[in-house]
């Protein structure tokens, strides 16, 4: 897979250089050498060493505002609209042809986003836990998607690149939004909107 998609955006980018890895702490130490600079990330959501969208967390702390783009084979909607309230700038099922995946990628690099058609979204009742969920913060949803994953604060910190003490007062806003008092609770009010293999994936 990540020859074929080395494939496509060397015909998209023929003039560029292309760090293919298979770990986000691969990917870490790449973006961490000097002079290294990238336009585009490429991220599959099933790594070894990664938790659901913990890797888009922990390479949004490095990379800043270069667009990261999901690469899967899971293209439920409740996945897709995560990624898309993480800041991910595309979501991209593995199914697609050579130039369907070429016009995405060229999209993203133009400045758009690439997102599979879903819908019309319906607006979520006033009252349900949706519509809560849906009043967080993006830096709150980023810290909830990682408590979901098992994470603990210091390791939420990390990944987001703040310190414990934010993470903290993050859980404190998030817990009254969702109408909750600790963590558990919270992922219990949440998980129920995520179907079950996002949960797991999450």
């Amino acid at each position: 897979m990540r020859e074929g998609l080395s494939l496509v955006i060397r015909v998209a980018l023929p003039d560029i250089t292309i760090d293919s890895v298979g770990s986000i702490a691969e990917a870490e130490r790449a973006i961490e050498q000097p002079g290294r600079s990238y336009r585009l990330a490429l991220l599959d959501l099933v790594l070894p060493d990664a938790d659901g969208f913990s890797g888009v967390l922990r390479l949004q702390r490095l990379l800043g505002a270069v667009p990261i783009v999901i690469v899967t084979a899971r293209q439920m909607p409740e996945l897709v609209e995560t990624a898309r309230l993480l800041g991910a700038t595309g979501y991209l099922s593995k199914g697609l042809s050579f130039d369907e995946m070429l016009s995405a990628l060229r999209t993203v690099l133009a400045g758009g986003t690439a997102f599979p058609p879903m819908g019309i979204a319906q607006e979520p009742d006033p009252g349900s836990m949706r519509a809560r969920l849906a009043s967080l913060s993006g830096a709150q949803f980023r810290v909830l998607i990682a408590l979901m994953g098992g994470r603990l604060n210091k390791q939420i910190a990390i990944d987001i690149g703040v310190t414990e003490a934010t993470i903290k007062a993050h859980l404190t806003a998030i817990f009254h939004k969702l109408g909750v008092n600790n963590r558990t609770q919270a992922i219990l009010a949440v998980q129920p909107l995520f179907s079950k293999e996002v949960a797991e994936v999450v």
